[in-house]
């Protein structure tokens, strides 16, 4: 007997079965006919109900919603995989933290600020990690390229959107020391 799934039953697999999460339009046009925004809402509430208080739960990120391990259940799981964190240099961190608070950046921009030259290698880690891309040019001498933070990153740190970054005075002297002073915004 082949009997097509329901809407839920089709998005859940979807959900499950898929490694990067989907967005919202691409979970309607799996549907024949395509879902409404309201019905979508009404099936991923449903999901999430459904998956309350279990190993797995559905989140919505900047890329869209998936299905990821609850965090009660991730030490317990981590051990079946033995893959070691990442660990990242202070200038990775510090280079990383001026991006995300102060961009779009160029090169000169974050030295400037660090007050050291930015090794490509720590460029390049932000890069190979998904964290930062190149996303134009500022019109100055020599076009210098502006980096900014990507989806990935806020996915990664399980943010929606940058607004969702602690303020800089949580952050204390982790990345503003006293002596450090930040670059006006185009807004100020």
């Amino acid at each position: 007997m082949n009997q097509t799934p329901t809407p839920d039953a089709l998005i859940e697999a979807a959900l499950l079965t898929h490694t990067e999460p989907l967005s919202e339009r691409e979970m309607r046009e799996l549907c024949d006919p395509h879902l409404s925004q309201d019905k979508l809402i009404d099936v991923l509430s449903a999901l999430k109900l459904r998956w309350h208080n279990r190993a797995l739960q559905l989140v919505h990120s900047a890329q869209g919603w998936r299905f990821q391990i609850a965090p009660s259940a991730f030490e317990r799981l981590g051990s079946l995989h033995e893959q070691r964190t990442p660990r990242y240099s202070r200038a990775v961190l510090e280079t990383l933290a001026i991006i995300a608070y102060q961009q779009p950046v160029t090169r000169g921009d974050i030295e400037a600020i660090r007050g050291v030259s930015v090794s490509q290698n720590v460029i390049q880690t932000l890069q190979e990690r998904g964290w930062i891309e190149i996303i134009g040019q500022r019109d100055t001498i020599g076009k210098p390229a502006l980096w900014a933070t990507t989806k990935q990153f806020l996915a990664d740190l399980q943010l929606e959107t940058l607004a969702d970054l602690p303020p800089l005075t949580e952050l204390g002297e982790l990345v503003l020391p006293e002596t450090l002073t930040i670059l006006p915004t185009d807004d100020e």
